[in-house]
């Protein structure tokens, strides 16, 4: 999945760099079951349960790097990666800015676990900031979301270690749990970064065991408004392991209308095909989840009439788009409740999200 587009999981490809997420009205969210063990964002989620090993030799898509020892300038290229990092007790001397130009490029899940550290912003606007990148003398370079190219991998090289793409991946959100795999390898950590997705699997299975009601649902996850006559809605797989975590059947009728590794592009005549149980409307800005209501096709779905809709905050949509272990975890923590009432048929047509 390439990048969305924010604009370009764009609201199109799946999802890449640009535009930025305006603040839309919070609206308080219960927690799902659980939740009181593990407060979002809490740092670090996985704590070293054992010393690093090196040297470290890991494989991915453009062959295998070795980190002789401990990093201790880590440098994050990619878009997401800086909470896969920080979830296993490291902080990184630079993050990359995807969107929503959060301070340091973090967003709330992750800013305890990052803590007082100042990470140096890299921009992806104009490609990779080599020269930038060269100057902060990195001992690590971790791209496994960056769309990284052969090309772009033996450059960073010559700088240091690089971690691009994980072995049989696609450019841009390959499997989370493979990326945090590949990571924690490098960083001479996997016992925990088996940990930390052992955690993250276990708090949606217990949400989901306490929430039979899920299995078999269809639901559907969609971006916030129409781009150019066009809504932007996620096939299984990419992007939706927070509704399949949970016991929900991902809308199977887009597979065939997305490319592999993008968005189903739909137009406004043929939105019955996102008339399912539930409906999960990840917001942008509060604005465009209004524009979306007076789109007559949209209002007259069952699943928009009956209660069965869900829109989630610009934060609590970052998180669902980032894909990442903490950011998982926010998901489980806010939108839970809110899909137990889209299955009653009891949403409010609120935003919700984090007070």
């Amino acid at each position: 999945m390439t990048p969305r587009r924010r604009p370009e999981f764009t609201r199109r490809s799946a999802l890449l760099a640009g535009a930025s997420i305006a603040g839309g009205t919070l609206f308080a969210a219960c927690s799902s079951p659980g939740a009181d063990e593990m407060v979002p964002g809490a740092s670090p989620i996985t704590r070293a349960t054992t010393a690093a090993v090196f040297p470290a030799t890991v494989e991915h898509r453009f062959g295998a790097t070795t980190v002789k020892k401990q990093p201790e300038r880590v440098v994050i290229v990619g878009l997401s990666e800086q909470d896969i990092v920080l979830g296993l007790g490291v902080k990184p001397i630079a993050t990359t800015e995807w969107y929503g130009e959060k301070p340091y490029a973090v967003w709330p899940w992750a800013t305890e676990a990052l803590g007082d550290a100042k990470p140096t912003v890299l921009s992806i606007s104009d490609g990779f900031q080599f020269e930038k990148i060269a100057a902060l003398q990195p001992d690590l370079i971790i791209g496994t979301n960056s769309g990284m190219k052969k090309s772009d991998y033996e450059k960073f090289s010559q700088l240091a270690p690089t971690l691009p793409g994980v072995k049989g991946g696609t450019d841009y959100f390959s499997p989370w749990e493979d990326q945090t795999l590949l990571v924690a390898r490098a960083l001479g950590r996997e016992a925990d970064g088996q940990d930390l997705i052992r955690r993250v699997k276990d708090r949606f299975t217990q949400a989901a065991a306490h929430h039979p009601e899920f299995a078999g649902k269809v639901a559907t996850f969609s971006q916030n408004g129409f781009y150019d006559g066009l809504i932007y809605v996620y096939p299984a797989g990419l992007g939706t392991d927070f509704l399949s975590l949970l016991g929900f059947t991902v809308n199977p009728d887009l597979a065939k209308l997305a490319k592999p590794g993008e968005q189903a592009a739909i137009s406004s005549e043929r939105l019955d095909v996102i008339d399912t149980d539930v409906l999960v409307i990840g917001a942008e800005k509060a604005a465009d989840i209004a524009a979306l209501q007076k789109v007559p096709t949209f209002a007259a779905l069952d699943v928009v009439k009956q209660g069965r809709t869900v829109y989630t905050d610009p934060i609590l949509t970052g998180a669902m788009y980032f894909v990442t272990p903490l950011s998982l975890l926010y998901v489980a923590d806010h939108l839970t409740m809110a899909l137990v009432d889209a299955v009653a048929g009891d949403s409010p047509q609120e935003i919700v999200g984090a007070a």
